[in-house]
């Protein structure tokens, strides 16, 4: 009997505790239930009962339009915008008409996503002076692009970019026109959209494409694409168009974990302007389809991000071209930041000196310009808050800012990095800094190269393993960076350099902990970076030798010229000069290594890049702690 109350007491306890179990599970607030999420509630039922039956629904709708017409009678930005959006339209109108012909351009991609960019800038400038003007030359115009498009034998899906911005544009083209252009030509469009683009993305061994629940740019163009040719066919395949954005918003939270936790966009700024730009059409297409974004705008991060790329912009208008970034600032990024301004009422947001450019000043514009100049119509000034001169963003690959702020006459700019080389269009630069004084980039990024000669070469740019052709290119791996090196290693590619402390004020300081870049070649490795005064930056390295330690080598990228002095160096540029001090060890001598001509052929050329180097053997130091700290002031 005892046996039975035994086993009775046992089973009871056991039920409790799973109980339990279930209930903590279930408990709000539990880490798995407090991830941010979008709102999903797509089916064909949601669909058919809240999707505006009337068009224009893409960005555009009735509210949007009536505001913009407005705008344009009274505004003189909005006006501006415009006229720069007929200017291009006419550059349209002097062009062929769009054909599946690739130039022989050794510098592309071999791919059609120039065609397809091309078009949705046709499309968008052609479909808004449409919308406004009602002006038939220009639907019989917009008529014969979708013609030539949608008879295209394929968008090209094995690089679904291609198909994502292609199907954007012809959606645009149909809304825009709402019901204007000839019934075959929109049964035509349709029927592409969903052939060529949509059932493009479920392929028939039901596999699951990569860009849908990925975390980069792909994801946020493509699901942008596939959104807006569901909404365009929603009534013609209801439960096509119903499972599609069902798919894309799920698989859209990956893309957007990226942003947080402050707003920093690991693939930099460029790739920054282009997947967000994307994101804020979708966005803007589920409020003016819908009238809700679903969460987009809250979700963590998002908000934050236009900040980060307002920093990522230095005094003389370069990026800070960390990643697979350019210097030069891309043409979209002002209408992205359009959208922040009128979500946040924030008119630091808002480009005004662009938009008020003269139409042939201007000269080309953001494919999405139609789209911008809803958004820019939308803005309503709530504030204008002041960037901060020192500011972090943390996340998959951490930066730091300091500026002089808008009243400095130095033009003060620094950008310092963690992250690992392994994350989308990384590079082995953990720990590098780009440093601006007096107009002059001292210690630069070689920023990003272009990818059609190394894909047509064979060259395996995209493998992100330790042994990849990727770290091979002076652009891609740290001995082209402003950063550490041990033994003439390749950094760790997966060693994750995180920041560790940061402190604002009129001497902000930031460190990274680099350790695990250097695997076991280090025992540890701390980079504080000191803006110390209004016209000088400090770099203090702390480092703990290890048995494998044998040499370590302290970098900085510059393309001055570099006069070698007694216990560092003076740099010279553009009639401004600053000097390096090796504060820490100035019986030092340092070393310059010329990259240009770079050292593979296949590296990006610049003209007059070179490495300034101290290079410090492991047997010169008595014990394992070691502090390495290097200035540079004006001079």
């Amino acid at each position: 009997m005892q046996f039975y109350k035994a086993k009775l007491y046992i089973g009871c306890l056991l039920l409790l505790f799973l109980w339990c179990g279930f209930a903590i599970a279930q408990t709000p607030g539990t880490e798995e239930e407090s991830v941010y999420k979008l709102e999903n509630p797509f089916s064909v039922d949601y669909l058919k009962q809240h999707l505006s039956k009337k068009l224009p629904r893409l960005v555009l709708n009735k509210e949007t339009e009536t505001n913009l017409r407005k705008k344009l009678e009274t505004d003189p930005l909005i006006k501006s915008i415009y006229q720069s959006i007929k200017f291009n339209a006419g550059l349209v109108l002097e062009k062929e008409i769009i054909t599946i012909d690739i130039p022989d351009n050794p510098n592309s991609q071999r791919n059609q996503l120039g065609i397809s960019r091309d078009f949705l800038w046709r499309m968008n400038m052609l479909s808004m002076v449409y919308r406004i003007e009602k002006d038939q030359g220009i639907l019989d115009r917009i008529n014969e692009e979708l013609i030539a498009a949608c008879n295209f034998p394929t968008w090209n899906p094995r690089h679904f970019l291609d198909v994502g911005e292609m199907c954007l544009a012809v959606a645009m083209a149909l809304d825009w026109t709402a019901g204007d252009l000839p019934s075959s030509t929109i049964e035509l469009a349709k029927t592409a959209l969903i052939e060529k683009g949509i059932k493009t993305s479920w392929p028939d061994n039901g596999e699951t494409l990569n860009w849908v629940y990925n975390n980069n740019n792909w994801n946020q163009v493509c699901n942008c694409g596939m959104i807006a040719a569901s909404i365009a066919v929603a009534e013609l395949k209801p439960e096509l168009a119903a499972k599609t954005i069902h798919r894309s918003v799920d698989g859209m939270n990956n893309a957007l974990a990226v942003y947080a936790p402050d707003g920093v966009y690991p693939e930099g700024a460029i790739y920054w302007g282009y997947g967000t730009q994307f994101t804020a059409v979708t966005a803007a297409m589920f409020e003016s389809a819908f009238g809700s974004d679903f969460g987009i705008l809250n979700f963590p991060g998002l908000k934050e991000s236009a900040v980060f790329r307002m920093l990522s912009e230095s005094p003389t208008k370069r990026l800070y071209n960390y990643a697979d970034c350019a210097e030069q600032p891309e043409r979209y990024t002002e209408f992205t930041l359009s959208w922040f301004a009128a979500k946040t009422g924030n008119k630091a947001f808002l480009k005004e000196e662009t938009f008020l450019m003269s139409p042939e000043e201007r000269g080309r514009i953001s494919r999405l310009a139609g789209a911008g100049l809803v958004w820019t119509a939308q803005f309503e000034e709530k504030q204008t808050e002041e960037l901060p001169t020192s500011w972090k963003g943390e996340g998959a690959n951490p930066i730091v800012v300091f500026t002089g702020g808008s009243d400095d006459t130095k033009g003060y700019y620094f950008g310092g990095k963690g992250g690992r080389g392994s994350i989308n269009h990384g590079n082995m630069d953990a720990g590098s800094f780009t440093f601006e004084l007096n107009g002059v980039r001292w210690s630069v990024d070689p920023g990003n190269q272009g990818y059609g000669p190394l894909e047509r070469a064979g060259f395996n740019l995209w493998g992100r393993n330790q042994d990849s052709d990727r770290w091979k290119l002076i652009t891609k791996n740290n001995f082209g960076h402003s950063t550490l090196s041990v033994n003439n290693q390749l950094h760790k590619v997966d060693g994750l350099a995180t920041l560790e402390k940061f402190s604002g004020g009129e001497k902000p300081e930031a460190t990274f902990n680099l350790t695990p870049v250097f695997g076991e070649l280090l025992k540890s490795a701390e980079r504080t970076f000191i803006k110390n005064s209004p016209n000088s930056l400090v770099i203090n390295d702390k480092i703990e030798l290890s048995k494998k330690t044998e040499l370590i080598t302290w970098q900085m990228i510059t393309t001055a010229d570099v006069e070698i002095t007694k216990g560092g160096a003076v740099l010279a540029q553009d009639s401004k000069k600053v000097k390096l001090e090796v504060l820490s060890h100035p019986e030092m001598r340092v070393s310059v290594i010329s990259l240009y001509p770079a050292p593979l052929k296949l590296d990006k050329q610049i003209e007059q890049l070179k490495r300034i180097e101290i290079r410090y053997p492991a047997w010169i130091f008595e014990n394992k702690n070691i502090e390495i700290q290097v200035q540079l002031t004006e001079l």
